[in-house]
Order: C-alpha cells, then sequence, then structure tokens
C-alpha cells in the first residue's frame, strides 16, 4: 500500500512538471539548474516562481521598474548537497544601490526622513541665490575637513532646507568614512526620557551616541517641549561634552540665538542657565541664517 501511494505521488509530481515545462521560460530556465529531472519535480511551484522572477529580471531596466515580489530582488535557487534551496537574491541594480549606499553606516541617525538620510550635495536646491553662503559654507567645510574648528548654527524659517543641507554634508564625509550622528531633537529627547528612571545602559548609550559622534547635528532644537531636565542634564551635558573633547556640532533652529535664549530660560524664569548653554552654543558654532521659500510645499 505505501509503495502505491508513493507511486501515486509521483505520477502527481511528474504531471505537474510536465505542464510546467510547456512553457518555454520555464523550460530554459530549469535547464540551466543541470539537476536531475527527479528532484526538479519536487519543487515545481518554486520553481515556476523562480523562473518568472529570473525572466522580470532580464527584461529591467531599473529599480523603479522590477516587477519582483521583493523590489531590487530573485527569488531563485542555488544547488547545496544535491538539494535546492531558494532564497531571495539581490538584482545588479540593487547591489549597485547598496553599494552607493553602504556610506549610511557611518551616520547614526534618529527620527529622520528616509529623504534627509539620502541627501546629496549634488541634488540641493540651487536656484535661489540667498541659499549660496550657506551652500557655500557647507562646501568648504567638506573640503577642509578635519581641520575644521566649529559647526554651523543654521537657523530659518520652516521648510527652508536647513536639515537637508547639513545632511547632505555628513552624507558626503560619510563616503570618506567619517562617522556623525544626526538626531531630531524633540523625538531624541522623548526617547531619552523614556529611560531616563533607572539610567540604564540605553540612556548611556543614547547620550554616548551624540556625545562622542565626530559630527553632530542637533536638529530642530528649540521645536520640543523644554524642561530644566532637557535643558541642563541633557543639552548642556552633551555640549559641554563636545566642547571639553573638540568635537564639531551642527545645530538648526526656527530661532535666532536671542530667541533660543529666551527659550531655553523658560520664558525668562532661568536666565542664568540659558545665557550659559548660549555661550557654549557660540563657543561650537558659526551662525549663519538660511532664507528660503519652503521647499517642503
Amino acid at each position: 500500500m505505501e509503495k502505491l501511494n508513493y507511486q501515486a505521488k509521483d505520477d502527481v509530481l511528474k504531471k505537474s512538471f510536465n505542464q510546467a515545462l510547456k512553457n518555454e521560460e520555464f523550460r530554459s530556465f530549469v535547464e540551466k539548474l543541470h539537476v536531475p529531472v527527479e528532484t526538479l519535480m519536487k519543487y515545481t511551484s518554486l520553481l515556476e516562481e523562480s523562473a518568472l522572477e529570473y525572466n522580470h529580471c532580464k527584461n529591467c531596466k531599473n529599480l523603479l521598474a522590477c516587477q519582483n515580489k521583493v523590489p531590487g530582488y530573485a527569488y531563485l535557487p542555488e544547488i547545496k548537497k544535491q538539494k535546492l534551496v531558494f532564497s531571495y537574491q539581490a538584482c545588479k541594480y540593487q547591489n549597485k544601490h547598496l553599494k552607493e549606499m553602504s556610506y549610511l553606516k557611518n551616520i547614526y541617525t534618529f527620527s529622520l526622513p528616509e529623504a534627509i538620510k539620502e541627501a546629496k550635495m549634488k541634488n540641493i536646491y540651487k536656484k535661489d541665490a540667498s541659499r549660496f553662503p550657506v551652500i557655500t559654507w557647507l562646501s568648504k567645510f567638506i573640503d577642509e575637513y578635519p581641520n575644521n574648528k566649529k559647526g554651523l548654527y543654521l537657523h530659518g524659517s520652516f521648510g527652508s532646507g536647513k536639515t537637508y543641507l547639513i545632511s547632505a554634508a555628513f552624507n558626503e564625509l560619510a563616503k570618506r568614512g567619517v562617522k556623525s550622528a544626526i538626531v531630531f531633537w524633540p523625538e531624541f529627547l522623548n526617547e531619552l526620557k523614556g529611560t531616563f528612571n533607572s539610567y540604564n545602559n540605553e540612556y548611556i548609550e543614547l547620550m554616548n551616541k551624540i556625545k562622542d559622534a565626530p559630527l553632530l547635528l542637533i536638529d530642530d532644537l528649540g521645536a520640543e517641549n523644554l524642561t530644566a531636565w532637557a535643558r541642563d542634564d541633557v543639552l548642556c551635558q552633551v555640549l559641554q561634552h563636545r566642547m571639553d573633547n573638540h568635537l564639531i556640532t551642527f545645530i538648526t533652529t526656527n530661532y535666532e540665538l536671542e530667541n533660543l535664549e529666551n527659550h531655553l530660560s523658560l520664558n525668562g524664569k532661568d536666565s542664568l542657565k540659558a545665557k550659559r548653554i548660549i555661550e557654549r552654543v557660540k563657543q561650537l558654532t558659526v551662525p549663519m541664517e538660511l532664507t528660503s521659500k519652503n521647499l517642503r510645499n
């Protein structure tokens, strides 16, 4: 009885495989594998999927045109110990993309959109002449690194491209192996606050990532719901550490320095502590203004 059942199962596999062979693309694909038919028959449905994705790749022009289930990858078989093992394998376009984006391993980012993470100097908006002083400053910074003394305190209106510009500069340097950190300050504080009570390893790790990064961008300073803890135990400590260790710091904000000082004073309640932080900001950065239309619209 067992033999009859096995034979019946074998006939079903053979019938399914022979049916699939009527497709010329499938036949061509399995012939390239140089695997015995008895083995191929066990994987007919998977081989059909692989043949389809393989042929998508043959006719594909770029990643945007990818028709496979996982864009940039094809579900293909490999022969291992006389068995077929299927896995997703990157196509030539995906491999090229991964190589081009490998610099991202040098950048720690927190709560940033993908467009910012992949910012490029060649793609920055150049039709507004008022942006040229900042672009020129950043280009010079890139050329002179690591002999720079200060970062940039870049203030300006909402959506003017402050974060994109500095991120693009960091990305250029990341391609040379320079490590950096870019943190959206309001969300970073929220995350840090969640680990605050116990001062556990997660809190220390988060703080060290931004305290010790060779390059740091504190993004959107002033947009946070400010508390004395956020000011004194986080911002002040980070800035002091970076100043003491000559680590280059960038800041983006909607505030001019005078207005930031008022914000840090908790609306005049603690002016001395605010002034001390502003002095650290001045020691670490060069103030510049970015005036531009809202590029997010």
